[in-house]
């Protein structure tokens, strides 16, 4: 009587341990499917990075160097921005107000698990035209939004990819920032350290890096072989070798993040400012009055155009060369060029203009305390620039990754204890303000 019992107990046994294999070799596959469409991925990204930002490279030439050489001089540069102006305005009609910045782009994937794709035409153009008509804007915001696009068009079209869209979203924003800035962790941390928790919790982390690990890899490879193959894309910002600190520098730390804080707080009234006036400017004439104040400018001061790492490159290479005031002018005309580009149409990033503008604080600074201004403008410029960064992201560890940019690893304490309080300024005074 027993018998029929026990076979149908080991039935019932073995249909589980079948079962069990058929998951673990399911999952197995699964992950493996993971792994390699993240490599694709990053690979994608890199081929998609590569290939605008060297777009934006050759067509800067053409128009800022090659156009004006056979037509008479600089003054044409003046009715190409007004039409680059108007044809941004036109193409934020048909399209939308894009690139968004990165807060949004990250804001939106944390809140709808999405982000979409559709415009994506209309996308790279609002992305490509401000970098090359000039604004004072850098690629990085442009860039995340597109590459967000297109992770989430391979989760729409590719089946088993569909569950992970998020996290394909993610690998792509994280890839995207550090080839942008030349720091895989400043992607990685930037994803991973929003509040929103970005990365999806149900990952071990282990795996996450590992899938970080690899498409940052993979983007790299891709990018590092075209730029041998048919050069450079983007040159990047400029670095300083060395960033002596003497007991001098350590005390004029504490005129240096005021200072860098300041920055921080000018930039965001000048953001509130030109809100406002950009309010009162009907769409594709407030981005046509854009590119006719860019071409004025470049005739005046063309120095604090475009993103800033060409003109960091010989302030030092040429160890500044400017005198304070300039440099302290420069420093904020940037900022207030910036600012005046984003609110009125000619958007983009604002990383690479703010650091830009910081170092020529640094330098100006720097002229000012010392009469041999190599590296005490150095450490100051490093400072200011940390201070405003914390300040502006709230996120001391990703800044000071960040700094890897243009600092040497030794600078980094420093560069974390100044954007630590500039963070923790900022973060006061909005509780201030809340209450």
């Amino acid at each position: 009587m027993n018998e029929p019992e026990n076979s149908e107990g080991d039935f019932m046994r073995n249909k589980g341990i079948k079962e069990n294999r058929t998951e673990a070799r399911t999952g197995v596959a699964n992950q493996f499917r993971v792994l390699i469409l993240t490599v694709m991925l990053g690979m994608f990204a890199g081929l998609v990075i590569w290939c605008f930002l060297k777009a934006v490279s050759v067509c800067t030439g053409l128009i800022w160097e090659t156009f004006p050489a056979y037509t008479g001089g600089k003054k044409i540069i003046v009715l190409f921005c007004i039409l680059g102006g108007l044809a941004c305005g036109v193409v934020h009609r048909k399209f939308g107000d894009y690139p968004e910045s990165l807060d949004t782009v990250l804001g939106k994937i944390r809140k709808e698990h999405y982000y979409s794709y559709h415009p994506m035409a209309g996308m790279l153009l609002c992305a490509f035209l401000p970098l090359v008509f000039g604004a004072s804007v850098g690629p990085e915001a442009g860039l995340t939004g597109i590459i967000a696009a297109l992770c989430y068009w391979v989760g729409d079209n590719v089946t088993f990819a569909k569950a992970n869209a998020d996290l394909y979203s993610c690998v792509g924003e994280a890839v995207t920032l550090g080839q942008i800035f030349h720091s895989p962790l400043f992607g990685i941390l930037v994803v991973e350290e929003d509040k929103g928790q970005l990365a999806p919790d149900h990952l071990p982390k282990g795996w996450k890096l590992l899938l970080y690990a690899l498409s940052t890899a993979s983007s790299f490879a891709v990018i590092w072989s075209l730029n041998h193959l048919f050069g450079k894309s983007m040159a990047g910002f400029p670095g300083f070798s060395e960033v002596p600190v003497r007991t001098a520098d350590a005390f004029l730390i504490l005129i240096y993040i005021p200072v860098g804080f300041l920055l921080f707080l000018l930039y965001e009234t000048c953001e509130t400012v030109m809100e406002k006036l950009a309010d009162r400017v009907p769409a594709v004439l407030k981005e046509a009055v854009c590119g006719l104040v860019i071409g004025l400018v470049s005739l005046v001061c063309p120095m604090v155009l475009f993103s800033g790492e060409e003109q960091m490159r010989e302030m030092i290479a040429e160890n500044s060369g400017y005198g304070a005031l300039f440099l302290i002018g420069i420093c904020l005309l940037k900022l207030v060029m910036t600012s005046f580009c984003l609110q009125f149409g000619m958007k983009g990033g604002h990383f690479f203009p703010v650091i830009f503008a910081c170092m020529c604080m640094g330098y100006a600074l720097g002229e000012l305390f010392f009469a041999e201004t190599a590296g005490h403008a150095a450490f100051a410029a490093g400072v200011i620039t940390a201070a405003a960064l914390g300040a502006q992201m709230k996120k001391p560890l990703a800044v000071t990754v960040l700094l890897l940019l243009c600092f040497p690893a030794r600078f980094l304490l420093w560069g974390f204890l100044s954007a630590a309080i500039g963070s923790s300024l900022a973060t006061m005074i909005e509780k201030k303000k809340e209450a």
